[in-house]
Parts: structure tokens; C-alpha cells; sequence
């Protein structure tokens, strides 16, 4: 069976890739060891600033969700920073979300959804992985998600 090819999904889903960001603290964006990358967490941003703001206070799960597939798209660049062709990706491992959220907010996983369910829809079978969701007191800057995402190359 041939992939499909990664760019082509993303064009199709109306998906042009940011230029990858840089690191705001004494860390690097991508690390790999033999053939797995390492993302570092990504904050969610909302026309270029961060997206601020607490799940389950002034966000709702629509919201956060939406923050999610946005840091997909922010991993997605970073990945293909790092790799140069998302085509090389054998696997999207894991992914582990963050979600700045009040202490009765019980939708973690369901914000979580919007990141996976792009990887899914832009990878097909490779970008099915595993997963956790937490909810947490703060993110770094106030930012509503977090996501860090681990990948198989070839």
C-alpha cells in the first residue's frame, strides 16, 4: 500500500506550514536519538501571540481545541524543520498535551482531540499514537495548551 503523500494531505486540508519557531529558553526545539525526534513542547498562539487563557474559566473545550490542531500545525513545522520531508516520517509515536485548566475542568482529552485527529488526518495509520492529557495549574506565559509531540523517521 503507497502513503499518501504528506504535503499533498496538507494542502488539501487548507494547511500552508508556519516557519518553525525558535526557542524561548535554554532548550532546543528537536532533538533526535537514532531514529526518533524528540519536539519540545509548544505553547498555542493565536494570530502570532500567545493564546492565553484558562479551560474550563474564560476558554471552552471548543475553544481549546482549536489551540490544540493549532499547535499540531506548529509541531508539523517544527518536525519538518528538523527532517526536511514529513514523508520520511514512519510514526507519530506520542503525543502529551498540557491543558491549563480549572480544577472541575474534565475535558483534557477532548481538547487533546484537535491535535490528534490532524496528525491522524494528515499522516493516515502512521499518525496514529499514543497519547496523554493532563490538566495543569499554568503554562509557561498563561498560554491556554501545550503539546509535545514524539516521532519515528526513517
Amino acid at each position: 500500500m503507497t502513503q499518501a503523500n504528506v504535503y499533498d494531505k496538507l494542502k488539501e486540508l487548507g494547511i500552508e506550514l508556519p516557519t518553525a519557531g525558535a526557542p524561548a529558553a535554554a532548550y532546543v526545539m528537536s532533538a533526535q536519538s537514532g531514529n526518533t525526534v524528540y519536539l519540545s513542547g509548544h505553547i498555542a498562539k493565536k494570530d502570532g501571540k500567545v493564546w492565553a487563557g484558562k479551560l474550563g474559566a474564560e476558554l471552552t473545550t471548543a475553544d481549546g481545541k482549536l489551540a490544540a490542531r493549532s499547535i499540531a500545525v506548529d509541531l508539523l513545522a517544527t518536525l519538518h524543520a528538523h527532517v526536511g520531508d514529513l514523508n520520511r516520517v514512519k510514526r507519530i509515536v506520542k503525543l502529551m498535551s498540557l491543558v491549563n485548566s480549572t480544577p472541575d475542568f474534565t475535558e483534557q482529552h477532548l481538547v487533546t482531540n484537535g491535535a490528534s485527529e490532524l496528525v491522524a488526518d494528515v499522516f493516515g495509520e502512521r499518525g496514529k499514537h499514543a497519547r496523554s492529557a493532563f490538566g495543569v495549574a499554568q503554562i509557561p506565559l498563561g498560554a491556554c495548551v501545550e503539546i509535545e509531540m514524539i516521532a519515528e523517521v526513517e
